[in-house]
């Protein structure tokens, strides 16, 4: 496996759109549950150990060769917000063209024209893993990271937090994060021989709910 196509995945310069998301930080800190980085820690630790692991698990189970179809009806299933429906499948055609612009494969063609519209963000990152010939644990701490990133990266630009703090609550979140991609990884591969139902459907409802308010809001610095 290739350390350095692991590293272009998940190198926020990646073009795949996520620059423009909060992972419901925003509302987060406009709703005063982020203030400082202690704020933001336990909102990352929150949503690593829910979306996190549901999305992780996703994108093990697409790398590993699950059909990303039934995937991506999985990932519907499991993403009861609309507003953040609509916007995994956003991601999901961003990320398509990046990834097929960078490790161009049958599969990501397959699943681009089956979901002209776009595919779930997770489902597409583990497929665009596999084609950079990734593993699904690979592919889970990719989808991990991005969840606490994302927050991580947005707090900086909401709060005018220092980076340097920002930075060190993802430091100090690696452990949690490689636990988690394990366990994600080991739940594709009891999809693989289970069904789909063996992944995890963890959620976090404030989550979804601020999500919806977020979409209706006029006037936002992020998409979501």
């Amino acid at each position: 496996m290739s350390r350095a196509a692991l590293l272009v995945l998940a190198d926020g310069r990646f073009p795949a759109g996520g620059h423009a998301h909060s992972g419901g930080a925003e509302p987060a800190v406009k709703a005063g549950r982020i203030r400082d980085a202690h704020g933001l820690a336990d909102f990352c630790r929150g949503r690593l150990h829910t979306a996190g692991l549901t999305s992780a698990a996703l994108a093990a189970a697409a790398a590993l060769g699950l059909d990303p179809l039934e995937l991506d009806e999985a990932a519907d299933a499991r993403t009861p917000s609309p507003a953040l429906r609509t916007t995994a499948r956003k991601l999901g055609r961003q990320m398509m063209r990046a990834a097929r612009a960078t490790w161009p494969s049958q599969e990501l063609d397959a699943l681009a024209a089956a979901r002209p519209r776009g595919a779930h963000q997770p489902i597409v990152l583990g497929l665009a893993a596999r084609s950079a010939g990734l593993g699904p644990e690979d592919a889970a701490h990719c989808a991990l990271y991005e969840a606490v990133s994302g927050p991580a990266t947005a707090a900086v630009r909401l709060l005018s937090l220092d980076p340097f703090q920002a930075t060190a609550v993802l430091a100090r979140l690696a452990p949690e994060l490689d636990a988690v991609a394990a366990q994600a990884a080991r739940a594709a591969a009891d999809a693989a021989v289970e069904g789909l139902d063996a992944l995890p459907a963890a959620c976090a409802p404030l989550l979804d709910i601020t999500a919806q308010t977020h979409a209706a809001w006029p006037v936002r610095l992020f998409a979501s």
